[in-house]
């Protein structure tokens, strides 16, 4: 199965929508549908973490029935070896928590990697590895300030505030120049492990009108 995601057009699809969703839980049929539920309200990437039992076969069964306009991926992702499992399932970018050797092995393949760092050096190591932009985690260590002082000497990285951010922090996080938030349990809450969906729903259309209301001109929103 062909992945037609490249770095490139993750990071302008990224930019765009400004949210990426994380599934982490104990049940990967229900992982699987909680990622296609979230699709569901508009999310376009959705990462499912391989700390999930059954993740790959998650993968598999989301990127069979996912919609064409969006995708999914693997979260914790840490050995060359993991880079190849998640490939092999039809994985289409990678996420890591770490400077992991995952990095250099999913930039040799081709394959789209947002690099878990917290600190400037790590920053600056994740993208001479290769990655496709930063997921700066756990980001409700320094919130907003730490990230808006980290692009200070960084303007040109493209971070993602991951790890405690939730419906009221999202924004926050976008003033400071995140180019999106990633989301897991206030977005998922337990439907990884098989919670009802409904209110999950409820979480993912509000967080994608917050997304499309800070992307919309001052003078439009004022309307």
């Amino acid at each position: 199965m062909e992945n037609t995601l490249t770095p490139g057009s993750l990071l302008a699809g990224i930019r765009e929508t400004r949210l990426v969703a994380i599934v982490r839980g104990t049940d990967g049929a229900a992982a699987a549908k909680a990622a296609l539920a979230a699709m569901e309200e508009g999310f376009r990437y959705v990462e499912i973490a391989l700390t999930t039992p059954g993740a790959l076969e998650a993968i598999r069964e989301v990127r069979a029935a996912a919609p064409t306009d969006c995708f999914v991926g693997a979260g914790t992702v840490l050995t060359a070896q993991d880079v190849d499992r998640v490939a092999g399932a039809g994985g289409q970018f990678i996420v890591t928590p770490s400077l992991a050797e995952s990095i250099a092995e999913s930039a040799r393949l081709g394959l789209p990697v947002l690099a878990g760092a917290l600190t400037p050096s790590e920053a600056y190591e994740a993208m001479n590895r290769g990655a496709t932009a930063v997921k700066l985690f756990p980001a409700s260590i320094g919130g907003p300030g730490y990230l808006k002082a980290l692009r200070d000497p960084f303007p040109g990285i493209p971070f993602i505030a991951v790890g405690g951010v939730g419906l009221d922090e999202a924004a926050g996080y976008w003033e400071a120049g995140a180019i999106a938030v990633g989301l897991g349990g206030p977005l998922f809450g337990d439907t990884g492990s098989g919670g009802d969906l409904v209110p999950m729903r409820e979480r993912a259309r509000a967080f994608v009108a917050l997304a499309a209301e800070f992307g919309r001109p001052r003078a439009e929103s004022l309307r």
